[in-house]
């Protein structure tokens, strides 16, 4: 879903073949710049919920978080603490359309 609302809009996709721990899903250039993307899957549980970092120490430059049982996500640049909560200013909340997750995307 994401990485092809990505291709839509006109950015490259790479798929990391083998991740040995480095924690990035998708690859994402616009040519001469490169993006790495963590995307995790969570249950939506209320605004206190929190997210648990299990990216780190690995570089990353954005984690998409999606919603199983919801219909949205939000999308953050990587963060250092073990934990944050899924309210944080940071993060970027989307419906889960292309038109959306694109604008949030943008954003942050």
């Amino acid at each position: 879903m994401v990485a092809c609302w990505l291709m839509q809009d006109g950015w490259q996709l790479y798929s990391p073949m083998v991740d040995h721990g480095h924690k990035t899903d998708l690859l994402i250039s616009d040519g001469p710049n490169f993006h790495r993307i963590q995307i995790k899957t969570f249950e939506s549980k209320g605004k206190n919920q929190e997210i648990n970092n299990c990216w780190s120490p690995c570089k990353i430059d954005y984690v998409v978080l999606i919603a199983r049982n919801a219909n949205w996500g939000l999308i953050t640049p990587a963060f250092t603490e073990k934990r944050r909560r899924i309210n944080h200013k940071e993060h970027c909340k989307f419906e889960k359309n292309k038109q959306e997750f694109l604008r949030a995307f943008r954003q942050v």
